[in-house]
Parts: C-alpha cells; sequence; structure tokens
C-alpha cells in the first residue's frame, strides 16, 4: 500500500477512525469535509466490504457526483493502489430513487418501461391543469384581493391584470408547493379531497391544491410516467412493502456516507433511515449553517440537527478551515453570535448551530490568507439600486487591471438583480461570466429567435415585422448613429399599411420602391436585404421546427457559443412539438418567450451540471446568486443589496417577497396552502385515514414563515460572507422608489461591532 499524501487534521482524523455505527458530522466552511468524505469512502472500500458490496454515497446534486466519483477515484488508485470505480456508488437522491424503483417498478405498480418526466414537462403539465382549474374557478381570486381591489372600487386594468397574469403566476406557485409537499407527506390527492369533505373550514387553497394535484396526476398518469418527487416517494414505498427487497439493498451499500445533510429532506432521511436499518452504518456530513433551500424546497436543517442529538450517534465538528483571512472568520462568526443571542426575532435565534469556524494551526496544508482587516468593508452608504452598481462596477473596473490573476465574484440575492450587474459589466467592457438562473446568451438567442418567429407566425402584422428588424440589427444598438437609423427604419415598417405589399411586391404595389429613397441608397439596401431574408425565412416555415430554428440561426447569429445555443433550443422545441402534437407555431413561440424571459430553467452553456472552478476564471468576474456561490470561493467577493428587502428581520416595516401586493392582510399564500394542508393531515393517525381533521388559523402560517424565512436568509448572507478569501465587500440599496429599503438589520450589527474592534 503507498503511503498517504492526505495529512488529516484533528477532526479528520476522527472522521477517518470511523469503523461504523452512526456518525453525525458538522463541518464549517471550507473545512474540507468533500475532501475528507472520499478519503473515508476510499478507506471503507478498500478495508471493510466484501465483492459483492458498495460503499454508497449520497449528495445534493449532480455536478457533487462527478466530483466526489473523481476524489475516491483518486484516493483509491494514488493512495491505496485499487482500481477505481469498484466498491463504491455516488447517486443523488433522485438517482438512488430511480435505483431502487427501477429494480421493482411493478412493486410499486409500475411499468417495466415505465417513464420519468422531465421538469420541463412536468412543469408544463402543472401549469395546464392550474389554468384548466382557474377557468373553472373565475372566481377564486376575489376571496383573497385586498379590500380597494374587490368590485367596482379597483382600477379595471389593474384588476384584468391580476387576473390574467399575477394571479395564474401565483396559483402555479401555490399548487407546485403544494404538490411537492403532500407527495413528501405521501398524501394522494384522494386522500385529501375525502379529508375536505369533513373539514369545517372549507380550506380554500388545500381544495384548490387537491384538485389541482388530482389533474396533474392524470397527466402523468397519460403519459405512462412519474416525477421526480413520485420517484422517491416510491422508492421509499418500495423499501416499506418488500422487507427482503431492503434487506438485499442493506447487504448491498453496508455502509451510507450522506453529503449535504443539512439540506435533507424528510423523504431523504426516511429512505436512508431504512437502508441503514436499526444497526446499520451512516455517517451524516453537513452544516446546519449553510442551510439555504427551505424556501423552495422540502428540506429542513433541523434534520441534521436532531440527527445530531440522537444517543446513538457521535457526534463531531469540523472547526478548522484554511479559506478565509481571519478578519472574515471573525465576521462570520460574530454574525453567528450576534443572531444567536440579540437578533429581533426570538425565532430566527435559532437559525445558527452555535459553532465558530476557527483557522488552521501552524503547519496545515491549507493556510489561511493573511490577516487583513482593511480588506473587509461593509460600505455604510446609501446607494440607489442604479448606484449600486455603478459602485460595483467601477470598483472592478480600478481592481482587476492590477489584479489579473485573482478571482473575484459579485453576489446578489435573486437573478433578476444579477442580470442588471451583467448589463453594466457589459457596457463597461468588463469580462465576466454568469451563475445565474439561465445566462444572458440563452436568453438573448432565444429572444432573438422568438421574435423572428412570431413575425414568421403573424405574416400580415407590420408590428412584428419590425421587431424583427430590430433583432435582426441589434448589434447596431451599440454604435449611436447606426441605432438611429436602425429605430428610423423600424419605425418605417411598423407603418406599413400592408406587409404583402412590402416582402412580396407587385408592379402596381410595391410599398418599398413607393417609399422614394433614391436619395437614401443604404436605407433602402438595407430594407431590401432584410426583405430578402424575410421571403427565404416564410418559405422555411413548412420545415419542422428544428429545422426552422437552426436556418434562422445561420442568418441571425455569428458567434459559435449563439450557434451552439441556438442548436439547444432547437432541440428543446423539437422535444416540445414531439410532446405537443397540437402545438402550432404561436405555442412553440411562446415556449421560446418563456425561456427568454426566464420562467422556465434552461441550461445555456454555464457548469453547473459540470462542475465550476473559480481558479479557471482568474480576472474574470462572476456573477451569482448566493446559492449558486454555495461551495465556491474567490479572492474577493461583493456582496450586494444587502437590504431589509432582500435580508428582513421579522420587523413590521420588513416586506417579504412571498407577500404579494394585491393579496389581502399579507397573507402568504403558498405557507398558508401548506397550512391547510397540515391541518388535513393532523388527527389522521400513522395511517393517514381516519381521525378529525386538525385546526387551521389563517395568518399564523404566514407569520411563522416571516420568521423562517428571515432564518434562511441570515445563513444565505452568512454563505455569502465564508464565500470570500482575502477581500469582502458588503453593500445595500433603497430598493423601490415608493417603499425605500433599509439597510439589512443584521449588516447594521455587523458594520457598528465591525468599526468597534478595527476602531
Amino acid at each position: 500500500m503507498t503511503k498517504l499524501t492526505f495529512i488529516p487534521r484533528i477532526a479528520q482524523k476522527e472522521i477517518l477512525s470511523y469503523a461504523g455505527g452512526k456518525m453525525g458530522v458538522s463541518a464549517v466552511p471550507g473545512s474540507g469535509k468533500t475532501h475528507v468524505l472520499s478519503a473515508l469512502a476510499a478507506k471503507l472500500v478498500d478495508e471493510a466490504i466484501d465483492d459483492d458490496q458498495e460503499v454508497l454515497i449520497v449528495t445534493l446534486v449532480n455536478s457533487a457526483v462527478g466530483n466526489f466519483a473523481s476524489r475516491i477515484a483518486t484516493f483509491l488508485t494514488r493512495e491505496r493502489g485499487l482500481l477505481p470505480r469498484f466498491g463504491y456508488r455516488v447517486r443523488t437522491l433522485h438517482g438512488l430513487a430511480h435505483d431502487i424503483v427501477r429494480e421493482r417498478p411493478g412493486l410499486v405498480g409500475l411499468a417495466d418501461d415505465f417513464q420519468i418526466v422531465d421538469e420541463r414537462e412536468a412543469r408544463q403539465i402543472l401549469e395546464d391543469a392550474v389554468l384548466a382549474w382557474l377557468h373553472t374557478h373565475p372566481d377564486a381570486l376575489l376571496g383573497f384581493l385586498t379590500a380597494d381591489l374587490v368590485g367596482a372600487q379597483g382600477p379595471v386594468p389593474l384588476l384584468r391584470r391580476i387576473r390574467d397574469r399575477d394571479w395564474p403566476e401565483m396559483a402555479i406557485e401555490i399548487a407546485a408547493a403544494f404538490i411537492k409537499r403532500a407527495k413528501d407527506l405521501q398524501l394522494a390527492p384522494e386522500f385529501l379531497l375525502a379529508r375536505l369533505q369533513d373539514h369545517p373550514d372549507g380550506l380554500p387553497l388545500a381544495r384548490m391544491g387537491a384538485e389541482i394535484y388530482q389533474d396533474y396526476q392524470r397527466g402523468l398518469a397519460y403519459r405512462g410516467g412519474v416525477d421526480f418527487d413520485d420517484l422517491i416517494r416510491l422508492a421509499l414505498r418500495a423499501l416499506e412493502l418488500d422487507p427482503d427487497f431492503c434487506a438485499r439493498l442493506r447487504h448491498r451499500w453496508p455502509y451510507i456516507l450522506e453529503d449535504e445533510a443539512q439540506d435533507s429532506s424528510q423523504l431523504q432521511e426516511e429512505i436512508l433511515r431504512r437502508l441503514v436499518g436499526p444497526d446499520g452504518n451512516w455517517v451524516r456530513v453537513g452544516d446546519p449553517n449553510q442551510a439555504i433551500y427551505e424556501t423552495f424546497t422540502t428540506a429542513d436543517p433541523r434534520f441534521l440537527r436532531d440527527f445530531l442529538k440522537q444517543p446513538d450517534v457521535t457526534p463531531i465538528t469540523m472547526p478548522d478551515s484554511g479559506r478565509s483571512q481571519p478578519s472574515i472568520i471573525a465576521l462570520a462568526n460574530y454574525l453567528v453570535d450576534w443572531t444567536v443571542s440579540e437578533h429581533p426575532s426570538e425565532i430566527a435565534r435559532g437559525a445558527f448551530r452555535q459553532q465558530h469556524i476557527a483557522p488552521t494551526l501552524p503547519g496545515d496544508p491549507q493556510p489561511n490568507p493573511p490577516d487583513d482587516p482593511a480588506a473587509v468593508r461593509l460600505v455604510d452608504r446609501k446607494f440607489t439600486p442604479d448606484a449600486e452598481i455603478k459602485a460595483v462596477v467601477e470598483s472592478l473596473a480600478r481592481w482587476l487591471p492590477e489584479h489579473p490573476d485573482s478571482t473575484v465574484a459579485v453576489l446578489v440575492p435573486r437573478n433578476k438583480r444579477g442580470f442588471e450587474v451583467t448589463r453594466a459589466l457589459k457596457t463597461a467592457g468588463i469580462d465576466y461570466l454568469e451563475l445565474l438562473r439561465s445566462t444572458t446568451s440563452t436568453r438573448e438567442v432565444a429572444g432573438v429567435l422568438g421574435n423572428v418567429l412570431r413575425a414568421l407566425s403573424d405574416p400580415t402584422s407590420p408590428k412584428k415585422l419590425a421587431a424583427a428588424f430590430r433583432v435582426w440589427r441589434r448589434a447596431d444598438r451599440d454604435d449611436p448613429e447606426l441605432a438611429e437609423r436602425t429605430a428610423s427604419l423600424a419605425k418605417l415598417l411598423r407603418g406599413c399599411p400592408r406587409v404583402e405589399d412590402y416582402l412580396w411586391p407587385r408592379l402596381d404595389r410595391d410599398w418599398l420602391a413607393d417609399l422614394d429613397l433614391a436619395a437614401e441608397p443604404d436605407l433602402s439596401a438595407l430594407l431590401a436585404e432584410f426583405r430578402d431574408l424575410m421571403r427565404r425565412w416564410q418559405e422555411a416555415v413548412v420545415l419542422p421546427i428544428d429545422q426552422l430554428i437552426l436556418t434562422l440561426a445561420q442568418d441571425l447569429f455569428r458567434e459559435a457559443t449563439d450557434l451552439a445555443l441556438a442548436h439547444k433550443l432547437a432541440v428543446a422545441l423539437r422535444t416540445a412539438s414531439d410532446d405537443h402534437p397540437d402545438w402550432r407555431m404561436p405555442e412553440l413561440v411562446e415556449e421560446l418567450a418563456t425561456i427568454a424571459r426566464n420562467q422556465r430553467r434552461f441550461l445555456g452553456f454555464d457548469e453547473e451540471d459540470t462542475g465550476f472552478d473559480p481558479d479557471q476564471h482568474r480576472g474574470q468576474v462572476v456573477v451569482a446568486t448566493m446559492h449558486k456561490a454555495k461551495g465556491l470561493e474567490w479572492d474577493r467577493v461583493y456582496l450586494m443589496s444587502v437590504n431589509n428587502y432582500d435580508f428582513p428581520s421579522a420587523l413590521p416595516h420588513d416586506d417579504y417577497i412571498a407577500e404579494k401586493w394585491f393579496v389581502r392582510d399579507n397573507l402568504n399564500l403558498v405557507e398558508e396552502a401548506l397550512a391547510q394542508l397540515q391541518a388535513l393531515r393532523q388527527g389522521s393517525g400513522q395511517a393517514l385515514a381516519g381521525g378529525e381533521p386538525g385546526n387551521y388559523e389563517e395568518g399564523e402560517a404566514t407569520i411563522r414563515a416571516r420568521h423562517d424565512y428571515t432564518a434562511e436568509r441570515l445563513r444565505l448572507l452568512y454563505v455569502g460572507i465564508t464565500r470570500a478569501r482575502k477581500e469582502l465587500i458588503i453593500t445595500w440599496n433603497t430598493g423601490r422608489p415608493k417603499n425605500p429599503a433599509q439597510p439589512a438589520v443584521p449588516f447594521i450589527a455587523l458594520r457598528t461591532w465591525w468599526e468597534r474592534r478595527t476602531g
């Protein structure tokens, strides 16, 4: 056996001495949990399993699967002299659930060739179910409108916008959360509808959710498939129904190592607990202080916190981190201490597990950067949103030329803010890379194609023709003179009385010739060139949608990345067309528009699925949400928008993104729907049948959600701070003019403490 090159720290040695049973590891940011878990997996493969067994590693996202597999292979080959890819299996929870269900599909009522409906199609099924329900319940919104909007008192155009846009979007959000939670609780729609018959309060949101849930499940069944949430639910069901099958899997996977356990859900914990058994071997590693997904998943850090307290669990804390300089570590530690002892929300005081990050000891292979208090700045300036972006961009423009070999990131709370930052960086000529929900290039390519396809789907519309002309000449926007020329020609096209007289002229009807542009031949030539393109594109509309898009792309794009994105979009729309044979051009155009508006997840060429390494992007600004930044680190980090809207503290003057302005009493309808779901479940016993329904008090869930959201945003701020190695700049802005935001309460606390500390 070759000598180990990995030199473990004290806590890491404890983990590597693990020989069996249950162990819980609470690891601070940058403590090397992935590395030590990979080393432990390699040790167990080498020393503790038989030939017909595997060490099972369960992690959160696909990119982590590849990272773990690569690290374990390195430990096995370089340090233990074994062959890679044998004796271990790395899976996400969805991948593990698929393995279990695929092995025994008949056990849970599925055909051997069952299909997994992907996120895009599942979303479309849900949207169809919601819109159908709203069509048959046109007055469902009225009971939730604010008093000034009810009846004739509200402005009609405003009510129409709420009814046609805001309410459907909210209903989709409510239904998605309701269905996900119901499946996590293993509650079928039929059970919920039966329970509703007995509930004295009616529970309108739960009824809406249950009826849409039922229709959604019919849509899945029609396709002979299940969604990802079904897959997890059915995996647990299979383990419960067949003890012999469960016993075989326990033998196959005698050791289970769970990463990112702070983001575990109830179903995930129950599946792994079944596979481990009462006397099995289970190592759970995570950081409860970095649990940031509660708002939009069923994850909850209490599962890891409770696990660490169980009497049969060996708890270990990994406190040492070489990531950040000591001043940044001190700031992160103070955020934890202040929250636990002084936060104005008593509930939010439980946001953190009170554990400190400790700098590494002398001689550690990953020493902390030198201490530099001056490199930590909490900017006490009242920025408008635009001024904040301007200040950050100007700071980057000064800093980047002097630090070409350093890494830097601008971290924002929301994707929309990130898009605004990237536009400013582009205007300033600063090289950047996005880690947002979808890239700017994806949205722009989808937008260009969408505008042209709209013109082709409505060939007599001068307005859509003008829009197509604008995107064809979009490069002119960078030159004021050319931009003015393009705007003038687009205005001419909008005024064209008959589009066919321009595109397909006759001797007696030629709109372009009648314009009399003899004195301006360049303008006439541009319009003639565009006419030739439009005629060619109109002749291509008989092609399948993917071929049509590729034809358009050859004329609209020059960059290789844009052409590649157009190809991905073509494949996506061909899939959508195959899934919906009744769709014609308008529906396919709307699918593209959805991507362009970034309402549906569509990946460009970001590195989410393959893993992202900031060190490969030195001298380039990375723009990311704080959520996307988790697990990454940069030399210099800007944290933006740390105000009381993006980081509320459950105080009376705080606003909450989930509380919509048109809903009465500031109700959070998503949380109210989930509370009504819980009321249906309560009292039904372990078998979830019989018993009296639980109580529901309107508004309580909204109040509780404010405090829970406050706690999650504190952890998100902690994640943002701990991404920085050497330099950290935190700013805030006033947000919307009508209701200006204030600096977030934790920002004020950190800045006050920092000023005292640094004098």
